[in-house]
């Protein structure tokens, strides 16, 4: 592994590169990464510094993002199958004959979407900035959420707002089951509950907080409290545990499991830098109006 690691290091700074890592990614992915995060703060990350190359070590639409907002660079995916079953669920042609059955509406696209999804959104979010991006949207609109129902329904519940939702959803976070949480409550007693809002509602209502991977880790880092139950992929584990080894970090269930993020591993970043595969780009026509919807989410939202 460290004769990997070398390699790596030595190939990043023949190529001018940056590498980036999901909460999701395994140990020694994220140990070797640059900067690990949510996969569009990754993307804003990347396109801040002056590196020729991004190696994207997450999946698809995530590696699509970074290009559409660095397509001076070059984007790597290390694995070319590493795909989002989410994002797969819709595609622009279900998005356009949704809009088409309901011309007025906004429509609001998790970032976990395909570019060309994108591309026809008015807005983009984030598990994270959901709830605050809808609440600012004007009431008197209809509003069409896609593609994750889960995160559309939890966003309905803290605004108010009635909303058209996609039934897309992610099957490791939908795998978890209330039980599954009651069950590690009361194996683990005053433990804090985390909870990504990707999951069900039964789940959200077991939970004590529900947060983005990003929001977990800082809630953690401000939080008095020692010892949480961590309700999302377990990848993310290791990312708490490296930052805070005084406090005490349990996966809900050994379900929490994302096949496809754990398709890279330390091999597979040194191939990808080397033979410069595979490379990810975006038709300007789509990335310029998927940038746009990005855009304007970070128009609506107050800096901070």
């Amino acid at each position: 592994m460290s004769n990997l690691v070398e390699k790596i290091e030595k190939l990043k700074k023949e190529r001018n590169a940056v590498i980036l890592a999901h909460n999701y990614q395994i140990g020694e992915v994220q140990d070797i990464a640059d900067y690990t995060g949510d996969s569009l703060g990754l993307s804003v990350q990347a396109a801040q510094t002056k590196a020729d190359v991004i190696v994207f070590c997450g999946v698809l639409f995530m590696a699509e993002t970074a290009y559409i907002l660095s397509p001076d660079k070059t984007v790597l995916l290390p694995e070319k199958n590493a795909g989002c079953p989410m994002a797969d669920m819709i595609t622009a042609a279900d998005l356009q004959k949704l809009k088409d059955q309901h011309p007025d509406a906004l429509v609001v696209t998790y970032v976990n979407s395909p570019a060309e999804v994108k591309a026809l959104s008015d807005y983009c979010c984030t598990s994270g900035n959901a709830v605050e991006l809808v609440s600012t949207l004007p009431k008197d609109r209809k509003i069409i959420f896609c593609p994750d129902q889960h995160l559309g329904s939890y966003v309905m519940q803290q605004t108010g707002r009635e909303m058209i939702l996609w039934p897309g959803y992610c099957p490791t976070h939908v795998r978890i089951t209330s039980e599954d949480v009651e069950a590690a409550k009361n194996q683990h007693p005053g433990a804090v509950v985390l909870t990504h809002p990707e999951c069900s509602s039964d789940v959200k209502r077991a939970s004590d907080e529900l947060l983005s991977t990003g929001q977990m880790i800082k809630y953690a880092e401000n939080s008095d409290v020692k010892k949480f139950i961590i309700v999302t992929e377990q990848g993310i584990l290791h990312t708490l545990r490296k930052k805070m080894p005084n406090k005490e970090f349990i996966g809900v269930s050994d379900k929490m499991i994302c096949p496809n993020m754990k398709k890279i591993d330390l091999a597979k970043v040194a191939w990808s830098l080397e033979d410069m595969k595979h490379q990810i780009t975006v038709p300007d026509e789509i990335r310029i109006k998927a940038k746009g919807s990005l855009d304007r989410m970070l128009e609506v939202l107050p800096k901070k």
